[in-house]
């Protein structure tokens, strides 16, 4: 089968096995009761700011804090809570979102169930906006969720003791810092994550592994320029027991990324490169897996169907965050028994945390078994 028509055939049978299917045939018995009467979906919405712990540092900026949005959508006095965060480099912001969702109408709807042609409805009211997206489709699935009294993992039919365990990331520092770091992580977390992409990358890895022989994630967030010596530093890493690596080119620079995957010891995830089910075609090949993160891709309705598509592709996938609250962080997890590998650690870095969630133990995630996305507002 040629590569486009098979894309095509797996992008439908994605759309086919849809989520509202899922949840008409489980609450049949219940979905007239909840839709009787005048009730009506609210959203509601405002900025918030994340502070983290430490300086958070990647290859191209550093930062202490993340601006968020948080959502709210109430039907019939059950509210679903939802949450846009905004690193710099998404290029939205507070008010961009904010924008975006008073355009918003959702009180055309008569039913919270009506989860795709909701959705489909928001995607078109402007392209780009994927966080302001994704603030909205969260919000709906723990509102869907809590009306059927389900968790999300359950509704797709995931085990949720096979979630795996999520690397915690050591940003980029000073060698005395990342092993200060490193120690405080290594009780709590079997697996890290560094971000590398500078001229300080063995220096770095080397800080880590001067304290704790853990398997460590890499992630160059786009940070190296010569695909030579990309190569070469992601055969250095491998010998020092690092098990993946992420983005290592530009995201523009295609054949590169290829040529690196094809030679590469590890799997070559796309971070930047992958950010819709629609850049499936484009960047298949060139890769060995995708990062999944909700703020890229509009939120749960279309990660789980990257999954679908990427294990019909054989390729390995990967779920992530932004810095987040236990809000996003939780509603991902609900997908992390289907995953490769995770990297939800967004919440254990900021102190001001307003919900409770999804836990880590021993380095693994455990979901919670609350309806919708399994979070408590605290």
């Amino acid at each position: 089968m040629k590569r486009r028509n098979f894309l095509k055939t797996t992008a439908l049978t994605a759309l086919a096995m849809s989520v509202p299917q899922v949840i008409q045939a489980q609450s049949i018995p219940t979905v007239n009761n909840l839709l009787s009467g005048s009730k009506k979906l609210k959203l509601t919405f405002r900025p918030f700011e994340l502070q983290l712990r430490r300086v958070f540092t990647i290859a191209n900026f550093s930062r202490t804090t993340t601006p968020v949005v948080l959502v709210e959508i109430e039907y019939d006095g059950v509210i679903g809570y939802g949450e846009a965060s905004l690193p710099p480099y998404l290029g939205e912001t507070q008010a961009s979102v904010m924008a975006f969702l008073q355009r918003v109408n959702l009180e055309q709807f008569s039913s919270p169930f009506e989860l795709e042609d909701i959705l489909s409805y928001v995607d078109r009211i402007g392209m780009h906006n994927t966080a302001a997206k994704a603030s909205i489709d969260i919000a709906l699935h723990d509102l869907v969720g809590k009306l059927m009294g389900q968790p999300w993992h359950r509704i797709w039919g995931f085990d949720k003791t096979k979630a795996p365990s999520t690397t915690f990331t050591i940003g980029i520092d000073t060698p005395e810092v990342m092993r200060e770091k490193t120690l405080e992580a290594v009780p709590l977390f079997n697996i890290l994550k560094v971000k590398v992409g500078t001229d300080r990358d063995k220096e770095l890895i080397e800080a880590i592994r001067s304290v704790t022989d853990l398997p460590i994630t890499a992630d160059a967030n786009q940070g190296w320029r010569d695909k030579h010596r990309a190569l070469d530093m992601i055969h250095w890493m491998h010998e020092r027991n690092v098990v993946m690596i992420e983005q290592p080119l530009s995201k523009h620079r295609l054949d590169d990324n290829a040529w690196i995957t094809e030679r590469s010891p590890m799997p070559v995830f796309a971070d930047e490169a992958f950010q819709r089910l629609t850049d499936f075609q484009r960047i298949r090949g060139a890769y060995s897996g995708v990062n999944i993160k909700l703020m890229k891709c509009t939120g749960m309705r279309e990660a789980h169907k990257i999954v679908t598509v990427a294990r019909a592709a054989h390729m390995q996938v990967m779920i992530g965050c932004m810095i987040e609250t236990s809000c996003a962080i939780s509603a991902a997890s609900q997908l992390s028994p289907a995953v490769d590998w995770a990297d939800l650690d967004g919440n254990l870095l900021i102190s001001n945390d307003i919900f409770k969630g999804t836990t880590v133990e021993n380095g693994k995630l455990i979901l919670s078994d609350l309806p919708g996305i399994g979070i408590q507002k605290i």
